[in-house]
């Protein structure tokens, strides 16, 4: 059952940036995360601000030195259906298209799929785990086949995002609005692991919303692909996801991006697989060497070796599709 809450509509990001400075003011754009987490008692709010009636924050355009604008309340169906982000960012047209189901998409918005909250099924559940003030990670001992193998330091949350992993390999950041002005920080400054803050997820404070995602211009001969395996075909969260970004010159990569998906607490940086790549070519010796490289410090708990191999084939697989 939801909680007793006041709720709002912000006429303007001014305003919706007061509301939400407010104690216990929680965000409210496409919904599809927030009002599960308040019926289920994940968390509670005293005031909703919705976003719904912002249009600045809404659509798509072009930058001047030849990027993408996209409004925080852009729905991820627009984004896959866009023709633009389907031919020069594939990656995000592809992540968009892979997550949730068509009726999720068609109310999901980008910077809620983002800014979503784990989906740890002790977090998630009656369990008063440390992300929720506790002081146990049920996930280590307990049922742990989806948590993470990187990046757990305590709570071994995965961060659900499609669209956040492929942003990062894009080199997307985003605008975030607060009392004080405006700012724009990278998605890689982003997202916040345990070890830093074990109660957050990304950097936003009371009072902040992020207004829009911004993609830079991509250089002539950049490829891109965003691929996710999930239990079922549809609707599912990614058991391990990849976006890679490659610069290719030639039949040589240039420079390399790749960002793992469902496999720790932030869309995870494989920083060994990209030095492995850079300067090789898209062989089958050089792509074994970056697959391995892509599981280079993984510590998986008792239930989850399986994404190590998982990573690796997927890193494989998705690496021989770019030679073409």
């Amino acid at each position: 059952m939801l909680p007793n809450f006041t709720y709002e509509r912000a006429g303007s990001v001014d305003e919706a940036v007061e509301h939400s400075a407010s104690e216990g003011a929680v965000l409210h754009a496409g919904g599809t995360d927030l009002l599960g987490c308040l019926r289920d008692g994940v968390f509670t709010a005293e005031k909703v601000v919705s976003l719904s009636g912002l249009e600045e924050l809404k659509g798509i355009q072009a930058t001047r030195d030849g990027g993408l604008r996209i409004g925080a309340l852009t729905t991820l169906t627009e984004i896959a259906s866009d023709a633009t982000i389907a031919e020069r960012y594939t990656a995000l047209s592809q992540a968009a298209a892979a997550a949730a189901s068509p009726q999720l998409r068609n109310q999901g918005t980008i910077g809620g799929n983002i800014c979503q909250r784990p989906r740890c099924w002790y977090y998630r559940g009656d369990f008063h785990c440390l992300r929720k003030g506790g002081d146990t990670c049920y996930a280590i001992v307990g049922e742990n086949h989806f948590h993470c193998i990187f990046g757990g330091s305590g709570c071994y949350i995965v961060h659900p995002s499609d669209t956040a992993p492929a942003l990062q390999a894009l080199g997307a950041s985003v605008r975030i609005a607060s009392r004080s002005g405006t700012r724009t920080v990278s998605l890689d400054d982003f997202f916040v692991l345990p070890a830093d803050d074990i109660r957050q997820e990304n950097i936003l404070e009371p009072g902040e919303l992020v207004t829009e995602v911004v993609l830079p211009p991509l250089r002539t001969g950049t490829r891109s692909v965003y691929r996710k395996v999930r239990d079922r075909g549809a609707w599912d969260f990614a058991l391990a996801g990849l976006a890679a970004v490659v610069l290719m010159d030639g039949d040589r990569v240039q420079e390399a991006s790749l960002v793992l998906a469902g496999v720790a607490p932030k869309p995870w940086r494989a920083a060994d697989a990209e030095e492995a790549l850079a300067g090789g070519s898209l062989d089958d010796a050089t792509i074994a060497r970056v697959a391995e490289a892509a599981v280079s410090g993984a510590q998986p708990l008792e239930h989850n070796g399986y994404k190590v191999q998982l990573v690796r084939g997927l890193m494989e697989e998705t690496l021989r599709g770019l030679e073409a």
